[in-house]
């Protein structure tokens, strides 16, 4: 991250040696602060800052929480261009403003969780080079200009969790090509626009819960590759379609599909998948599971509060429980014989279950 540690004191060091400072120049700890290791952290929490104090070439980390900021004015940071993390979370900010970040080119970590942000303006990111890490979780933004990551060639974290955002365009993380980690639970997302995804590929972490998408967004997903965790869980998707996860599905290990009222998946909604660990079903309207869902990697599976039909169907789930000794509650809504019973409590033993080699079109 940067210089190493002794380069980090040697420039403190020096910063201290080149003479008195002038009062309320960089080179001392602004009011109200504390700062720590010869500048290199200046922590201004909760000290009722109404502007962003100038501080030292040599600080690394500038801690300004809970100050009633409101803005960041252009050239805040003029000063400051050895930050490598920069807080500024619950500040009551309300925009973005192009070039607010101007000069922060070794900047790595950046907190904006928790303002009142609407609005973040072209070239806001502008410099960012090298910034790994931002979270702009539990604001008020409403959409992401094209464009607006572009600077951020570093990016490998972003957190837009708790947003207002109702959809996703193309071009939107144009240059954040190296993006892993995408958060955007709890927004008002309804549409994933075909080629929305295509710019970051490489995501192995996409969260997309507590959103209002109606139907998978197959185009949009079609051209991730290696997703490793994937939470769809409280979006009213009542079906899955085939395919759904085929371009990633050697990939993915978890898979948060719970509190949908999911009534069926497409009997080909599995295909491709092949290392799913972790499969979270509860809280839907499922009778019965697709024939592409394969139980052999699976280790955690939760099938509570749907009715299951208790039929020869679900026969690959009973042996899968019995080979396991995996038991996840599930409780049977039909035929009639086996009405509230534990799936995993009823017979099965009369279902022929043709081997999974067999030709193409075998039912069970």
């Amino acid at each position: 991250l940067g210089m190493p540690r002794l380069s980090w004191l040697l420039l403190g060091t020096c910063a201290l040696l080149l003479g008195p400072a002038v009062r309320g120049s960089p080179g001392q700890c602004p009011s109200l602060c504390h700062c720590h290791g010869d500048l290199q952290h200046v922590i201004c929490d909760s000290v009722g800052l109404k502007k962003i104090p100038r501080v030292s070439e040599a600080t690394r980390l500038l801690n300004l929480q809970r100050n009633n900021l409101g803005g960041i004015p252009t050239g805040a940071f003029a000063e400051s261009k050895g930050l490598i993390s920069l807080h500024m979370q619950h500040c009551q900010l309300r925009e973005i403003n192009s070039q607010a970040f101007k000069g922060l080119k070794k900047l790595v970590y950046l907190y904006l969780s928790n303002n009142q942000i609407s609005s973040i303006k072209p070239g806001a990111f502008d410099d960012l080079t090298e910034l790994t890490y931002l979270h702009l979780d539990g604001n008020q933004i409403t959409e992401l200009a094209k464009g607006i990551f572009s600077p951020l060639v570093n990016l490998f974290t972003l957190q837009l969790n708790d947003n207002r955002l109702r959809e996703l365009r193309p071009g939107t993380f144009a240059g954040a090509k190296d993006l892993r980690w995408l958060h955007m639970s709890g927004n008002e997302l309804s549409t994933l626009h075909p080629g929305s995804l295509d710019d970051v590929e490489n995501l192995a972490v996409l969260h997309l819960d507590r959103n209002k998408m109606s139907t998978y967004p197959s185009a949009a997903m079609s051209k991730l590759r290696v997703v490793e965790e994937l939470t769809l869980g409280r979006n009213p998707m009542r079906s899955v379609p085939d395919n759904a996860f085929q371009s990633f599905g050697r990939y993915m290990e978890k898979l948060y599909l719970d509190n949908m009222g999911l009534e069926r998946f497409s009997d080909g909604a599995f295909t491709g998948v092949t290392a799913v660990k972790s499969l979270h079903l509860e809280n839907n309207k499922l009778r019965t599971l697709p024939r592409s869902l394969e139980f052999g990697t699976i280790t955690n599976l939760t099938l509570s509060s749907n009715p299951w039909s208790c039929t020869c169907q679900l026969a690959p789930l009973r042996r899968w429980m019995d080979s396991t000794r995996n038991r996840p509650d599930g409780t049977c809504a039909s035929p009639p014989q086996q009405k509230g019973k534990q799936v995993s409590s009823t017979s099965m033993s009369g279902c022929r279950v043709k081997p999974r080699k067999a030709k193409k079109g075998a039912r069970h």
